[in-house]
């Protein structure tokens, strides 16, 4: 049976290491933010289950913000399983790189933890083959850089929770397109539905296109967050599935170029 993460465990280390040290102490948005965090944890816990214990474990935190995930993933998770490795995680921001390094000195974690400066989509940042790649509300185009550039790396897992999407998003331009050519109705709530879900249908399509066995589910309820699905993908670099997935996303590559 795997472990659970407990939100107030969570609570605790995020006004530790981020919030006690400004004076300050946690809001509503924080204590949102830690039940997605435990839920992750569980998820990441459940990808190592599935992990050769023997093996040296590497974790990208992709478009990591201060880094919550990651910093938590070694001292919640990895270290009590006693797993051997490192985190490397990515953010683009100085400012938010740097407070994740200062709360890497306040965590005191035996594992190697890096905070790099990097954009997720720059091929340069990212470590051969990782183990298991996170991304906890990767904004619009950054979800899409994940995939591309976990696919190209050779990542063997992918956690995925997307957040908003808008015009740099490319699969929102095609499903605009086919909303058009089908007839979808402008009234917004109904067409920003159908752009959704063309936009999730496409990144689902291309993980499984590049090799990845993928569900979708939900991370937390939607009463938490309403960008609350998660995208599990294992690579499995099964033909018949990478070959379908190809068809299908020509198909919808179609629809979306449609007059």
């Amino acid at each position: 049976m795997i472990e659970r993460t407990s939100t107030a465990e969570v609570e605790r280390w995020l006004d530790e290491l981020y919030i006690a040290a400004d004076g300050a102490c946690l809001r509503d948005e924080d204590r949102r933010k830690a039940v997605e965090v435990a839920a992750m944890l569980d998820e990441i816990r459940l990808a190592l289950a599935r992990t050769a214990r023997a093996r040296a474990v590497t974790l990208v935190d992709a478009a990591a913000g201060k880094a919550y995930v990651g910093l938590l993933a070694a001292r919640l998770v990895l270290e009590p399983l006693g797993r051997r490795g490192r985190v490397v995680a990515l953010e683009r921001e100085p400012d938010r790189a740097a407070a994740a390094r200062a709360a890497v000195a306040r965590l005191g974690s035996r594992l190697s933890i890096e905070c790099r400066v990097a954009d997720v989509g720059d091929p340069a940042a990212w470590p051969d083959e990782p183990d298991l790649v996170v991304a906890l509300h990767a904004c619009g185009p950054a979800a899409d850089a994940i995939i591309d550039r976990a696919a190209a790396a050779g990542a063997r897992r992918l956690l995925l929770v997307p957040c908003c999407t808008g015009a740099a998003v490319a699969a929102a331009g095609l499903a605009s397109n086919a909303a058009r050519a089908l007839g979808v109705p402008r009234h917004a709530q109904v067409r920003r539905r159908f752009v959704q879900a063309v936009v999730d249908a496409e990144r689902t399509l291309r993980l499984e296109a590049a090799g990845y066995q993928t569900e979708v589910v939900e991370l937390v309820p939607p009463t938490v967050t309403p960008h609350n699905l998660l995208w599990r993908a294992c690579r499995v670099r099964e033909p018949r599935r990478s070959a379908a997935a190809r068809a299908a996303l020509e198909r919808l590559a179609a629809a979306g170029r449609s007059p």
